[in-house]
């Protein structure tokens, strides 16, 4: 079965960092397009760092607010996607999901994808 689950949450003071790691199983993540996305209290889902699968071009996307900041990876060896974060934000605070989908090439909004983790809690203050 497709599993994605994620890991590498945490409490950190603004400036500081941290990498989140999703450990998928079930299917090859180079196969899939892969996401990030985020969640804060009150506020809608809303997509963070998106990858298009290697077969096609592995091309990354991200939101103004994170670009410069964040990074999105894929290690095919360990079938793991990762999102580096840096210079965190209080802003940044919410819980973060991954996800994946078989096209390989979605559009970086949530309903394009298929399968998620349970979610990992980022917590920026001071």
């Amino acid at each position: 079965q497709v599993q994605l689950v994620e890991s590498g949450g945490g409490l950190v003071q603004p400036g500081g960092s941290l990498r989140l790691s999703c450990a998928a199983s079930g299917f090859t993540l180079d196969d899939y397009a892969l996401g990030w996305f985020r969640q804060a209290p009150g506020k809608e889902r809303e997509a963070v760092s998106c990858l298009s699968s290697g077969s096609y071009s592995g091309s990354e996307h991200y939101i103004d607010s994170v670009k410069g900041r964040f990074t999105i990876s894929r290690d095919n060896a360990q079938n793991t996607l990762y999102l580096q974060m840096n210079n965190l934000k209080p802003e940044d605070t919410a819980v973060y999901y991954c996800a994946a989908d078989e096209v390989g090439v979605a559009l970086c909004a949530s309903a394009y994808f298929s399968s998620w983790g349970q979610g990992t809690q980022v917590t920026v203050s001071s």
